[in-house]
């Protein structure tokens, strides 16, 4: 049976952006809910200093990996390189390429990407919220793992066959 390609482009820095504000809009309101510091924490990494910079590039990075590994049965990469050491950079884009059978219903493109998107920002927010605030975490990585279930149910749509004409 022929395969489809599916190629998806996830942007550093609009993922940087969410990241950066997501951590940013969550503590200002748990600042608003008790009393302590938050905004310190939001500060950490709502701003572009090195050492943040690099924290966010690491989480992206690593969530990327955890995604790829969650998509392997269908992502296909034709060359294999992999190294700890190698940091992204804010213009490189992170790119999946697919595999998908012939009756894959394209429409659910979008979903999938928006999808895959979200699972990186909120791993890479959860991880933050470890080293901050362990509830928040949590609420996060319950938001990569649903983000993954519509992964899953979007690579599942197929298209539905059609009665060939007999002449």
């Amino acid at each position: 049976m022929a395969k489809q390609t599916l190629l998806i482009t996830l942007y550093i820095s609009e993922l940087k952006y969410d990241i950066q504000n997501g951590t940013y809009l969550t503590s200002r309101s748990r600042r608003n809910e008790k009393e302590g510091n938050d905004e310190e924490a939001s500060h950490v990494i709502a701003n572009d200093d090195d050492e943040n910079k690099n924290h966010i590039l690491r989480s992206i990075s690593s969530a990327f990996s955890e995604l790829k590994n969650k998509m392997s049965e269908y992502l296909s990469e034709s060359a294999v390189l992999a190294s700890n050491d190698a940091l992204i950079s804010e213009s490189d884009n992170l790119t999946l390429s697919l595999s998908m059978p012939s009756n894959y219903n394209l429409a659910t493109k979008d979903a999938i990407t928006s999808a895959a998107h979200d699972y990186i920002v909120n791993t890479a927010i959860g991880k933050w919220f470890i080293i901050t605030d362990k509830a928040d975490a949590k609420e996060y990585f319950d938001l990569a793992s649903n983000s993954l279930t519509i992964i899953t149910q979007a690579i599942s749509k197929r298209v539905r066959p059609t009665r060939p004409e007999i002449s």
